[in-house]
């Protein structure tokens, strides 16, 4: 199981480092960590989130309380810890007229099923009548909704003529 925690840290130096520690101390497994140093709160602080992966053995649980309270004792504010909704990331590359021919209806047909959506998206356009590539970055809720959204993808490439590239472990 994959959980977030959500934090604000003080935009001063070193304070990402703080956070982190604890985490390392009591060997946590970091999946990622999103510094959003541009996104700043209105009270001045940085939004930061930070995903683990635990089991759902006692043990881990346990650890994941003993890092929160840390993060506490050292002023980290804690904004909230959940599990996340959509634990499966892959990617997927399409090749073609892809501009022309609607990405915009690409990541609607993904974002649109409830079950996955685009959480970023590399476009490249070598120029207006060359093909172009777009690389979608994905999030699913699950092996079995990341299959289904790259049979939904594939439908579409076929039809608006797009060649596809998915991840082998898809």
């Amino acid at each position: 199981m994959i959980t977030t925690l959500n934090l604000e840290l003080k935009d001063v130096p070193g304070q990402l480092v703080e956070a982190l520690e604890p985490f390392s101390k009591y060997g946590t497994n970091i999946i990622s960590v999103a510094h959003h140093r541009e996104k700043k709160t209105p009270k001045g602080t940085v939004p930061v989130e930070i995903s683990v992966e635990t089991d759902s053995e006692e043990e881990d649980k346990e650890r994941l309380d003993e890092v929160i309270a840390e993060l506490e004792e050292r002023g980290v504010e804690i904004v909230s810890v959940g599990k996340e909704r959509l634990e499966e990331s892959f990617s997927i590359i399409m090749i073609g007229h892809i501009v022309h021919k609607g990405i915009r209806e690409m990541i609607d047909l993904i974002d649109d099923t409830g079950f996955a959506e685009v959480i970023d998206l590399d476009l490249s356009m070598p120029g207006i009548n060359e093909r172009s590539s777009a690389r979608f970055f994905i999030k699913a809720a699950g092996k079995k909704y990341a299959s289904k959204t790259v049979e939904l993808m594939e439908e579409a490439a076929e039809e608006k003529d797009l060649k596809i590239i998915k991840e082998m472990n898809i």
